[in-house]
């Protein structure tokens, strides 16, 4: 066989191999796209396996719990995204309106959770605003109705209800949860477990198990990083 004969021979083997037998091209995994509730009671976003597990106790209606969301959730996302870091939010309910917001957040399930909770950390300064300047005759008819009667109001008067809507949870499904007696007890439950654990304000962070002194993200960085973040 002459050269141009052995050259054409190599090239009609070439051409008999499969193009499947190159190794196919993994799409790495958004973990930032995986979230459940926790036998705690939060919500945790991220890897199961994460070496750095972040756990943030806080309040929706919290002003420095807004600045880590608005300045913070970005960046962590990214360690979340890449399976480094999982994350999960525990409510530390403050007040009244705290309260219904948390129910309502709650509502959909891990799914909804935390699109609900940005909406509501985005508007946060509206809806708290409205509840600060009820009229006195109105804050005293919600005194009088019943704690579930209360929180529906509550939620519809400071315009959580709608927020909630906006993002796919139903008034109708909302307005359950809201006058839900054991969801209410789930939230008190989850504050004196925080009380439990130290908790005294919000944000307050536990990385790996252990309060950090951290109340924004560039106190919050070096402690994941150290973690192994």
């Amino acid at each position: 066989m002459n050269l141009t004969r052995r050259l054409l021979a190599v090239a009609a083997a070439l051409l008999m191999v499969s193009p499947a037998a190159a190794a196919p091209q993994q799409k790495a995994t958004d973990w930032t796209r995986t979230v459940v509730a926790t036998p705690e009671g939060g919500f945790r976003m991220g890897n199961p396996k994460a070496r750095v597990r972040l756990v943030e106790y806080g309040s929706l209606t919290c002003p420095h719990c807004r600045h880590f969301a608005e300045t913070g959730m970005g960046p962590l996302k990214a360690y979340v995204k890449a399976g480094k870091v999982s994350y999960e939010y525990r409510n530390y309910i403050l007040n009244g309106v705290d309260i219904a917001a948390a129910l309502v957040a709650r509502c959909g399930g891990a799914q909804r959770f935390f699109p609900i909770a940005d909406k509501l950390y985005a508007t946060q300064t509206d809806w708290v605003g409205k509840v600060i300047n009820l009229a006195s005759a109105e804050k005293q008819k919600l005194n009088d109705l019943d704690d579930g009667a209360r929180m529906v109001r509550l939620a519809q008067l400071s315009g959580i209800t709608n927020l909630a809507a906006s993002q796919g949870l139903p008034a109708a499904q909302a307005n359950k949860c809201l006058a839900d007696a054991g969801a209410m007890n789930r939230l008190e439950q989850m504050v004196e477990m925080g009380r439990g654990f130290g908790v005294e304000g919000t944000p307050t962070f536990f990385v790996n198990d252990s309060m950090v002194s951290a109340a924004d993200w560039p106190s919050l960085e070096p402690f994941l990083k150290k973690a192994g973040g």
